[in-house]
């Protein structure tokens, strides 16, 4: 530690004000800083915004992806996910609501879109994308519901989502509760 940083640590505590603790790649509030996220992780923001865009105005999915495609940031993307998450998503709606809707306890209407895009994602990923960790799939789509979600969608999301674990990532499942890791 610095002196500098030294002498504003005692400044604080002297006010009675707490530091701010910091964590490297996450901002002030928790959240990923934009350096720290991986090309995966914004393909799952880019396809997040467009599904998005197709829940709540039913544009079509070929604009929704050359206008996403246009977007600040895009090239930063894994373009193929982001296709897989956007189309797969989108042909396999009816496949992904009825696998969630026996773990909602409200109706389909009543859940913010943001959050079933998000859920959308999370099954797609577990169906299709094997390389990609159950937990890891799970951590993703909670840290989008959180961030751009409503207050407690993330949780919402994180209960959906560790139901259908074991479905549809059955063996992943069993062999983190048989390493002693917690269950999903």
């Amino acid at each position: 530690m610095t002196e500098d940083s030294s002498k504003s640590l005692k400044a604080l505590k002297a006010a009675g004000e707490k530091p701010r603790q910091s964590r490297v790649g996450l901002t002030s509030t928790g959240a990923r800083k934009a350096s720290a996220k991986s090309n995966r992780t914004r393909a799952r923001e880019f396809a997040l915004q467009a599904l998005y865009q197709h829940l709540v105005g039913r544009n079509d999915p070929t604009d929704i992806d050359h206008f996403t495609r246009d977007l600040a940031g895009f090239h930063k993307a894994d373009a193929l996910h982001y296709d897989a998450l956007l189309h797969g998503s989108i042909e396999g709606a009816e496949q992904l609501d009825a696998l969630i809707r026996p773990l909602l306890d409200r109706k389909f209407e009543e859940i913010s879109p943001i959050e079933h895009a998000v859920m959308w994602i999370g099954v797609y990923e577990f169906q299709n994308c094997p390389d990609v960790p159950w937990r890891v799939v799970l951590n993703e789509c909670i840290e989008l519901a959180k961030e751009f979600g409503g207050t407690d969608g993330h949780k919402y999301v994180n209960a959906v989502l560790n139901g259908l674990a074991p479905q549809l990532r059955p063996l992943e499942v069993e062999a983190d509760r048989a390493s002693g890791k917690a269950s999903a």
